[in-house]
């Protein structure tokens, strides 16, 4: 299978410039040089970078500079301690996979989608220049199966847009489901040999989820310890199969996004989800970013996590 050449390990940023208040507060304090310098020393080699559209524009789409900024500031920081680095649009207007968020219409309103195009020309004018290292992926997480087919064609319309601009540049797809391996079948064929297909795996629910009581189905009263029985590496290759068909079968490479397990899970059974996963991802060379650096329930740089993180990073 195609390799995600310079992506191989990396780790999310959640929680910076997406998923946050919205506030130079915010932003001045959360992340700075030294947590890069960190990333890298747990020996890594990129780090996705989620930005919701809020951060570069206002509501009616005017451009903030101040916004990019930030964007700026992590690049050069990659930059400094080699790390590369993927752009994720997590939120665009009209469209979060958070409900939480209050944006709808993407998929009915061709006046967002023509935005959506819009800011993505914005970006790719602003960062071609770092194609080398800056990778774009287009939207996080489409939820419903429904919008299947009018997201393959935004796609493709995105698409177009920015290779008049970024010829070079490496776009990241995923498909419905929030991004599911299952639903990679689906999406429409890479535009061309420059797209990476892209999925998040934090199964079982069950286990990385626990005690999140923003999740449909999940008993926030029931720990639950791993079980190297129902979770190991088999599983997690049988989880990713119709991904590997589906990236076989174009000829492309595959990137896990997001994967990880929630701060409510002992720090000794973290390690060995981390273990079996990272087993696959690594046999069968998918390229991947974990969930999350900081906060987010998740933080691989919180205290909940302190006594096996340095073992856990060689599982990154």
């Amino acid at each position: 299978m195609k390799k995600f050449n310079g992506y191989k390990k990396g780790v999310n940023l959640g929680g910076w410039l997406s998923q946050c208040c919205h506030t130079t507060e915010h932003y001045d304090s959360f992340i700075a040089r030294e947590d890069i310098e960190k990333i890298a020393s747990w020996g890594l080699d990129h780090v996705r970078l989620p930005i919701d559209y809020n951060l570069v524009e206002d509501a009616e789409g005017n451009t903030i500079e101040k916004g990019y900024e930030y964007i700026d500031n992590a690049i050069k920081w990659c930059g400094e301690f080699g790390l590369n680095l993927v752009l994720d649009l997590h939120k665009t207007a009209g469209f979060s996979f958070d409900k939480g968020e209050n944006e709808s219409g993407f998929f009915e309103n061709n006046a967002l989608r023509e935005r959506f195009y819009h800011l993505w020309e914005k970006l790719a004018e602003r960062y071609s220049k770092y194609s080398d290292r800056v990778a774009f992926e287009l939207l996080n997480e489409v939820t419903d199966k429904s919008y299947i087919t009018v997201w393959n064609e935004a796609i493709y319309g995105c698409i177009e847009k920015i290779r008049a601009i970024a010829p070079d540049a490496t776009i990241i797809v995923g498909s419905y489901w929030n991004n599911s391996p299952d639903a990679l079948p689906d999406l429409v064929k890479p535009y061309d040999d420059n797209v990476i297909l892209s999925f998040h795996c934090y199964d079982p629910l069950i286990f990385t989820h626990q005690g999140a009581d923003w999740v449909d189905g999940i008993d926030v009263s029931a720990p639950k310890s791993f079980d190297e029985k129902e979770i190991n590496p088999e599983y997690f290759e049988e989880r990713f199969s119709a991904a590997l068909k589906t990236a076989e079968k174009y000829g492309a490479a595959l990137y896990c996004g997001e994967y990880g397990v929630i701060d409510r899970v002992s720090p000794q059974d973290a390690l060995k989800w981390y273990k079996a996963i990272n087993a696959v991802f690594e046999r069968l060379d998918i390229s991947h970013s974990a969930w999350n650096y900081k906060q987010k329930d998740f933080g691989l740089s919180d205290k909940w996590i302190e006594p096996v993180i340095d073992e856990l990073v060689k599982y990154l």
